[in-house]
C-alpha cells in the first residue's frame, strides 16, 4: 500500500473529520442499554479453550513464519516493530516446529481476495490507498485484490456480491485457488457466501478471517442503523445505504444463530487470526468503545472480543498487538495530524503480517494435499 499525504486547507474540513472519527466503522451504542440483553434468542453457548471447540493452534509455526518475514527485510518494513511486539503471547502458546520458512517466490499462483469491514466504501476516497501490498504480495508470488461489497449491507446481501464478483473474474483467473481474507464484516459475509452459493467451493479453497466479526459484536446490540448511517456524512463519503442490514448482522444473536444453523463447509480450510492488543496499544479515538465493550471483556480490540473473532474448527495462526484499526484501516500514514492525535496507535507491519499470513496458508495447504491419500 502506498500512501499520499492530503493537506487539509481548509479548517472546517479538519474539524468535520475529527468530529467523524468516532464513527468510522465505530458502533454507536446508546447510554442504558445493556451490551449484551437478556435474551432467549441466541443458541446455548458454552466458552470454552480453542483445543475444546475444534480449533488448530498453530500459533507457535504462525511465530516463526512472521518472525523470519518481519526480520527479512527489519526496518525497511513499513511500521516496522519486533515481533515480541508485534505478536501477544497467550497463556501456553504451543511451540513452532522449527521447520526452516521457505521465503522463496510461491509457485502456486494463488489468488488472494480481501473483503473489507463496514463503512469501507464510504471512507475508501478519505484514505487514499494505494496496493503497494498487491506489488509487495507479487513479488513473493501471491497476487492480491480488494473484492468491494455494500459498507452498510447486510451479510446476505454482501455474500451475493461476492459471489456475482468471483463469477465474473477475468479468464485469467481461471486456474487460480481463491483464498478469501475477510476483515471485520467481512469475514461473516465471506462465510455466508460459501454457505448459501456452493458453486464457490469450486474455486475457493481457503478462508482467513482477519479480526472477523465471526461472533458478532456486543456493541451492535446497543446500536442502530441509523447511528451507522452517520457515516455517510464523512467528508469525501461515496456510498449508498445499502439494505441497512449491517448493525442487524454484527449482532451477536444474528451471527450466532446463523453459526448454529450453518454448518461450515469441510472442503475448505478456514484460518482465524485475531486482534488482542494490550491496553496501551489502542488508539485513544477508540478508547471509549474499549472501556465500553470492558464492560464485557476488556481483551478487546475495541470493537470486537478476542473469542468472537475465531471461526469454529478453524487453524489459529495469532493474537495481534494492533487495534480493531491499525490491523487493517492505514489512517496515520495518509493523515498525519490525526494519527498524532486522535488515531495515535495505527502503525503496524500489515504488509509483513500479509505476506507472513499468506506463507503459512500456501504451506498449510501443502501439507494437507500431501497428507490427503
Amino acid at each position: 500500500m502506498k500512501f499520499h499525504h492530503i493537506p487539509f486547507h481548509e479548517p472546517r474540513v479538519v474539524y468535520k473529520t475529527i468530529l467523524m472519527l468516532p464513527v468510522l466503522f465505530l458502533l454507536i451504542a446508546c447510554a442504558g442499554k445493556p451490551l449484551n440483553p437478556w435474551t432467549t434468542e441466541s443458541p446455548p453457548l458454552a466458552l470454552v479453550p480453542v483445543a475444546d471447540a475444534g480449533v488448530d493452534d498453530r500459533r507457535g509455526r504462525f511465530r516463526e513464519i512472521f518472525c523470519e518475514v518481519l526480520e527479512s527485510r527489519g526496518e525497511e518494513w513499513p511500521d516496522y516493530r519486533p515481533c515480541e511486539e508485534a505478536l501477544v503471547r497467550v497463556a501456553d502458546e504451543p511451540e513452532g516446529t522449527g521447520e526452516p520458512v521457505d521465503m522463496g517466490v510461491n509457485q502456486q499462483k494463488v489468488l488472494a481476495l480481501i473483503v473489507p469491514g463496514v463503512g469501507w466504501e464510504c471512507i475508501e476516497e478519505w484514505l487514499k490507498i494505494q496496493d503497494s501490498v498487491t506489488s509487495l504480495l507479487a513479488s513473493f508470488g501471491f497476487q492480491a485484490e480488494l473484492l468491494k461489497v455494500d459498507g452498510l449491507s447486510s451479510s446476505a446481501n454482501n455474500a451475493r456480491q461476492i459471489r456475482d464478483k468471483i463469477a465474473a473474474l477475468h479468464a485469467e483467473f481461471d486456474d487460480n485457488p481463491i483464498l478469501l481474507i475477510g476483515y471485520s464484516k467481512g469475514a461473516p459475509d465471506i462465510l455466508q457466501a460459501i454457505v448459501e452459493y456452493p458453486e464457490l467451493r469450486e474455486r475457493v479453497v481457503a478462508v482467513i478471517s482477519a479480526s472477523g466479526a465471526i461472533g458478532g459484536s456486543p456493541l451492535a446490540n446497543a446500536a442502530d442503523q441509523k447511528d451507522l448511517n452517520i457515516i455517510r456524512r464523512f467528508p469525501g463519503a461515496n456510498c449508498s445505504q445499502g439494505d441497512g442490514g449491517a448493525i442487524d448482522s454484527l449482532r451477536p444473536a444474528t451471527r450466532r444463530s446463523w453459526l448454529a444453523r450453518n454448518p461450515l463447509p469441510d472442503d475448505i480450510a478456514y484460518y482465524s487470526l485475531v486482534t488482542y492488543p494490550k491496553p496501551d496499544r489502542i488508539s485513544s479515538v477508540l478508547g471509549s468503545s474499549y472501556r465500553k465493550l470492558s464492560q464485557v471483556d476488556a481483551r478487546n480490540d475495541s470493537q470486537l472480543i478476542y473469542y468472537d473473532q475465531v471461526i469454529p474448527g478453524s487453524t489459529l495462526l495469532g493474537f495481534l498487538n494492533a487495534d480493531h484499526w491499525a490491523v487493517a484501516v492505514p489512517i496515520a500514514r495518509s493523515h498525519s495530524f490525526v494519527g498524532s492525535t486522535f488515531v495515535d496507535k495505527n502503525d503496524y507491519p500489515r504488509e509483513a503480517m500479509v505476506a507472513a499470513v499468506l506463507r503459512f496458508v500456501s504451506e498449510d495447504l501443502n501439507r494437507r494435499k500431501s497428507d490427503t491419500p
